[in-house]
């Protein structure tokens, strides 16, 4: 352990030595936070601004200024205040928040921006993916599938625009999967889809034909034959032993469902998702228990939490405890002579470790080394 923090140091004062232009004449380091404050989405934006604070409180230093502008969850409003940050001469940002934000910051080239997407493709030279994305998520799925010795794998995603962005990041991780199916989330189609996948109709046929079997039969147990197939749904296997679902929320638990209306059972095929934040709803769904996902450290996540509930007397999103990180990793950065070359540093393979976990720092993207969950009889129970 002391061998892999002095490591995690001499990789922090490495970086350190390639930095120094966000630090102003004062010895002041400016950090833009380039969010939402106004409009549908400025509880997100509020929330943001709370958790850095906490994480000046912590840092404890009077070296950094944060300089909050409104993004109002528009491209061009993005923009506008990109470039105030410009004439600030302001060099790293934090935001923006959504994927669809970051439009036109390749006309801010002088700044670079830690954004919350984890989208990962067509991201300009200017922005750094900070979000939990496919990847890291992948990887450790991989992970446990190896660790169960699991041989058949479905994949399954929604059709609702980031299906490119599933696809290159499964291709990469080299997971085998059997197969690979997009969606339509609408409740009907999805139904007839699952149906198809597990070739339920078949399934059920082949359970009516032993049905009408052993009615016909001279078989001396003939009624208790019958009493056990009632019980039944199908006869016949699946094709495979876990299916990934990259979905979230209700749009999950329908998939879930559908599955089990074709007979399909977490009990008996792994179910495993993409990160869903310690969702407590799932915990009441035990009818769709197991299920399996990769996340960030829960303990670190509950101790924020309520540490954050303790200060606000509100719960916090989980895009506060990426940014309280992420205002550790710009101080630590800075601690000797400030921000220079913050383009190759962001870009040359690098790490640290914050609330969240393990970060790897390549290609202009952020890469998590994430645990792995069980959300089971109502508990959520740490595998790795």
């Amino acid at each position: 352990m002391i061998k892999i923090f002095k490591i995690l140091l001499l990789i922090f004062f490495g970086l350190v030595c390639n930095l120094s232009s966000a630090i102003s004449d004062d010895n002041k380091i400016k950090i833009g936070l380039l969010i939402p404050l106004t409009g549908n989405d400025k509880k997100i934006g509020d929330q943001i601004i709370k958790s850095t604070r906490m994480a000046l409180q912590d840092i404890n230093t009077d070296k950094i200024e944060i300089y909050p502008k409104d993004t109002n969850s528009n491209p061009t409003k993005t923009l506008s205040s990109a470039k105030e940050f410009k004439e600030m001469g302001i060099k790293i940002v934090i935001g923006p928040v959504f994927y669809k934000n970051i439009e036109y910051l390749d006309e801010v080239k002088e700044i670079t921006f830690l954004s919350f997407t984890n989208k990962t493709i067509e991201l300009p030279n200017n922005i750094i993916s900070a979000g939990v994305n496919a990847s890291s998520q992948l990887s450790a799925i991989k992970k446990f599938i190896k660790m169960n010795d699991i041989e058949k794998t479905i994949f399954l995603t929604p059709k609702l625009g980031y299906e490119d962005e599933i696809k290159k990041n499964l291709k990469q991780s080299k997971i085998k999967i059997s197969k690979h199916y997009i969606y339509n989330t609408e409740p009907t189609k999805l139904t007839a889809q699952i149906e198809k996948i597990t070739n339920y109709k078949i399934r059920k046929q082949n359970l009516e034909d032993e049905i009408k079997r052993v009615k016909n039969s001279d078989l001396i147990d003939k009624e208790r034959q019958l009493e056990k197939l009632k019980k039944r749904y199908t006869i016949g296997n699946v094709n495979f032993d876990s299916i990934i679902i990259s979905d979230f929320d209700e749009s999950l638990k329908s998939v879930i469902t559908s599955f089990l209306y074709t007979d399909v059972s977490p009990k008996k095929k792994y179910i495993i998702t993409f990160n869903q934040w310690f969702d407590k709803s799932l915990l009441n769904e035990k009818t769709i228990q197991p299920i399996y996902y990769p996340s960030i450290n829960k303990k670190n996540f509950e101790d924020f939490e309520n540490k954050f509930i303790q200060q606000y007397n509100e719960f916090p999103n989980h895009l506060s405890l990426l940014s309280y990180d992420l205002i550790g990793l710009i101080y630590y950065l800075s601690i000797k002579s400030g921000l220079t070359n913050i383009d190759s540093i962001f870009k040359n393979k690098n790490s640290f470790k914050g609330k969240i976990g393990i970060f790897n720092i390549e290609n202009n993207k952020i890469n998590h080394k994430l645990n792995f969950y069980q959300v089971d009889k109502g508990e959520i129970k740490k595998i790795f």
